[in-house]
């Protein structure tokens, strides 16, 4: 393994990038706020929501003395606003108080990320998952009748990858992935590794560090710590600054464009503006230096036949609740228990794990040659240094570019549905949701949720031919290269969909979809139905059922 990991170097000047984080974050905070200068909105309103969040939102990782800082900071800002001070005497003091909290945040972010380390995790995670995996076939199994599973045979990569690693040694890699489930960043780490790129450094929720055991190998793998609880100015543009920074320095980053899991299970078609301008906002400052390195963005798409949260999310989904209440309800993902019982039967049951990964693009969403150049619509090369240009020289322009950010998102969004490669599993359960849709057409969607057993079920024949012609339409897409089709596209109806009843919500108690004993497709779970019919959406599919 190479020593020259960038991600290597953040770790030996761990200090030093921290203290860059900590001086943009407060240039660009400071850029924002109306003159005269003041802070004491801004310092005010974070100290009130962390010492809030304290109270109604603790989670077992954070830190024991977190209440007392808090009210510590809330004594200094009472007593600056109540002390005879000057204004400049005063701008000193919150300038020194926003820099405290920016630094404990950046520390409470960065990881630990070391080679040995990395060396381990790697070795261990597939062990690891390996021992659950075989371990639930019972201790009496031996010889002949056990079947050892393996975590590599069920991960199925899907791109260009010496063009990847061709560009890890031209520039800066972005990868930017679809989320559907809190596995995502351990396998995705886990496959970065498998594709044969440099480890990355990536987001991690600090939630998932609350079950020690996964927060150990997404640490060791390169994640950093996200609390998507904190709301407040400072911590948002402390994300926003560490992420850029990082990215500046070489450091081959991932992270969640959409920002959240998918509440509905659909791809994502909305993105998060801050987090991925901060993409655009780093080539820019690379070339106002003298070494003027490349920023390339890799899209992905994972694909999984079902996922662990779908209930909890989709319920979260339909109840419409406000984003801080999300983060109140127990996570589904913290028994170690939960979690294995969910492996075995995921990694066990045939439900591969597919990752698709994007043509690249750079920041403005032009492709990538094999030169590391930008090539546009007509096949010329493309200077994208000019884009950042205002009257001969580089400028920073906040408007244009958050035009430039929404250019990126949309180009995005179009990958992801092209990238997008269909299972057995969401077109069985996007053909059962639309054709209960149908038949209840005077319904809202809630109260579809509630229909019976003998209002969902489908004849089994009704079914195989809108399956038929479903295929036949998705088929046609993948030749216009639309969609991307599962290799158990090459088989029958009936083959696709035996295969997709046998996976689709196999973990969860409720059956998703099933044969009944009349022989008739059916469910007993429309809310997790309607999470994997969502896979499908945005396609047009809906004419052909």
């Amino acid at each position: 393994m190479k020593n020259d990991w960038p991600i290597l170097q953040l770790t030996d000047q761990q200090e030093a990038f921290i203290g860059q984080v900590v001086l943009e974050s407060l240039q660009d905070l400071k850029s924002q706020l109306k003159k005269p200068i003041s802070y004491k909105d801004v310092l005010e309103k974070t100290v009130y929501k962390e010492r809030g969040r304290i109270k109604k939102n603790p989670w077992k990782v954070d830190p024991e003395d977190e209440a007392k800082i808090w009210s510590a900071y809330k004594a200094r800002l009472a007593k600056f606003y109540t002390s005879d001070l000057s204004s400049d005497e005063l701008l000193e003091k919150e300038e020194a108080l926003a820099k405290q909290i920016i630094g404990g945040y950046a520390r409470e972010m960065i990881g630990n990320f070391n080679k040995q380390a990395y060396q381990r995790a790697i070795r261990v995670v597939p062990l690891f998952l390996n021992r659950i995996l075989n371990g639930f076939q019972g201790r009496f199994l031996t010889g002949f009748f056990k079947k050892n599973y393996r975590l590599r045979d069920k991960i199925r990569l899907h791109g260009d990858f010496e063009l990847y690693k061709s560009l890890d040694q031209k520039g800066t890699i972005v990868l930017l992935p679809t989320h559907f489930t809190n596995l995502d960043s351990m396998l995705i780490g886990f496959a970065t590794y498998l594709t044969g790129l440099p480890p990355f450094l990536y987001g991690a929720g600090l939630n998932l560090f609350n079950n020690k055991i996964v927060g150990y190998f997404i640490d060791k793998l390169g994640a950093y710590k996200l609390d998507r609880r904190k709301k407040n100015p400072l911590y948002l543009t402390t994300l926003k600054t560490f992420s850029r920074v990082a990215i500046s320095r070489g450091v081959h980053t991932l992270f969640f464009p959409g920002g959240t899991r998918s509440r509905t299970g659909a791809l994502e078609n909305k993105l998060k503006m801050g987090l991925l301008g901060t993409v655009l906002e780093a080539q820019r400052n690379n070339y106002l230096k003298t070494e003027q390195t490349k920023i390339f963005i890799i899209p992905l798409v994972v694909s999984y036949h079902f996922v662990l949260e779908a209930p909890a999310l989709i319920r979260q989904h339909l109840k419409r609740e406000g984003k801080e209440k999300l983060y109140l309800e127990k996570s589904p993902f913290g028994g170690f228990r939960n979690v294995t019982r969910f492996l075995y039967k995921f990694l066990s049951k045939g439900s591969d794990i597919v990752l698709s990964y994007g043509t690249p693009i750079d920041v403005f969403g032009h492709q990538i040659n094999n030169k590391g150049e930008s090539i546009d619509q007509n096949g010329q090369i493309v200077d994208i240094q000019k884009y950042f240009f205002d009257q001969g020289k580089i400028s920073n322009d906040n408007q244009r570019e958050a035009e430039y950010t929404k250019m990126l998102a949309e180009k995005l969004i179009e990958i992801y549905k092209k990238e997008n490669i269909v299972l057995s599993s969401h077109l069985v359960a996007f053909t059962a949701f639309q054709i209960i849709k149908k038949r209840t057409k005077d319904f809202d969607l809630f109260n579809m949720m509630k229909i019976d057993e003998d209002t969902t079920a489908i004849s089994y024949d009704l079914f195989t031919h809108k399956i038929e012609q479903l295929i036949d339409q998705m088929q046609k897409m993948s030749k216009a290269k639309e969609l991307k089709l599962d290799e158990i596209f090459k088989y029958s109806a009936e083959q696709i969909i035996d295969q997709g009843l046998n996976n689709v919500g196999l973990y969860h108690s409720k059956k998703v979809l099933y044969k009944d004993r009349l022989g008739r497709i059916n469910t007993d779970n429309m809310n997790t139905l309607y999470f994997y019919h969502n896979r499908l959406s945005g396609y047009n599919l809906e004419i052909h059922v």
